[in-house]
């Protein structure tokens, strides 16, 4: 890997996490297309420290609140919205746990999902899913749709089990949870929100895991190229997220559904020309 490869990987995974367009897509495909040789693990778990720090660092005040606030309530004391949350970000990562779990053991994902023609149609798919939910914010405002602290039982395991879809290449966790959420009645910010605090144990699930088996395997570091893949990934997706959630009420979700339809129409395309 060189300089140009890392900072432009680093670059897709920052930008890309957090849109409902799949980040994982995007690196499969720029690999392919650029015919650059696989990054490799260590540089995977960097770019994802990355993202993982933007996050916490952005909802710093409500994750510190969050963890204060369970650690009260489980100790005796009394539930609160904050309590809620974080339980709700708790139960909402467990289907994605054990999806993961299963498509690991038999290692389908790389056996037979990384294909091209699986990330175009999965993007097609759930382009056309997220259009379908944003058609009901149509003449309304935020303040007639719940927002995350009002989730039920219901909605976290339908927004969870949303979030195990999201393990097949193309399908964008951020996107499949921010589709769920709409379906489910809460506004276009809350189902951001929602979808980045579960990403925090998202990312740090799979990411020990690989983290782990790094050191098992006693790998040696390009520590230069690493670091790069961190800050870069880390700035471009605070930027990412900060934008998004300021700009997503006044523009919606068709931006990036129109994004996956024709991004889905030339991967076929490529699928198609060989």
């Amino acid at each position: 890997m060189d300089w140009l490869q890392a900072l432009f990987l680093a670059l897709i995974q920052g930008l890309t996490e957090f849109l409902p367009i799949s980040s994982s897509a995007h690196l499969i495909l720029t690999s392919k297309v650029l015919q650059w040789q696989d990054q490799g693990l260590a540089f995977d778990v960097a770019v994802h420290v990355g993202t993982l720090t933007a996050v916490l660092v952005y909802f710093r005040k409500e994750v510190a609140e969050m963890i204060s606030a369970w650690f009260k309530a489980v100790l005796g004391g009394k539930p609160t919205p904050n309590s809620r949350l974080a339980w709700a970000v708790i139960f909402g990562t467990i289907p994605v746990g054990l999806f993961g779990l299963f498509l690991e053991a038999f290692d389908i994902v790389d056996l037979y999902l990384r294909e091209v023609y699986v990330i175009a149609i999965t993007t097609i798919i759930f382009g056309l899913l997220l259009w379908y939910a944003e058609r009901q914010y149509k003449g309304k405002t935020a303040e007639q749709f719940k927002d995350e602290y009002q989730l039920r039982w219901r909605d976290i395991f339908a927004i969870g089990g949303a979030q195990a879809l999201a393990l097949i290449p193309g399908t964008s966790r951020s996107g499949i949870t921010m589709t769920a959420a709409a379906l489910l009645g809460f506004s276009r910010t809350a189902a951001a929100r929602y979808s980045f605090l579960l990403s925090i144990p998202a990312i740090v699930l799979p990411g020990g895991l690989k983290g782990i088996q790094l050191a098992q395997e006693g790998a040696k570091f390009d520590w230069d190229f690493l670091i790069l893949g961190i800050v870069v990934s880390a700035l471009s997706a605070f930027a990412c997220i900060h934008l998004f959630l300021k700009w997503l009420e006044k523009i919606g979700f068709m931006p990036f559904v129109w994004y996956r339809l024709i991004l889905g129409v030339v991967l076929f395309a490529i699928v198609f020309m060989g």
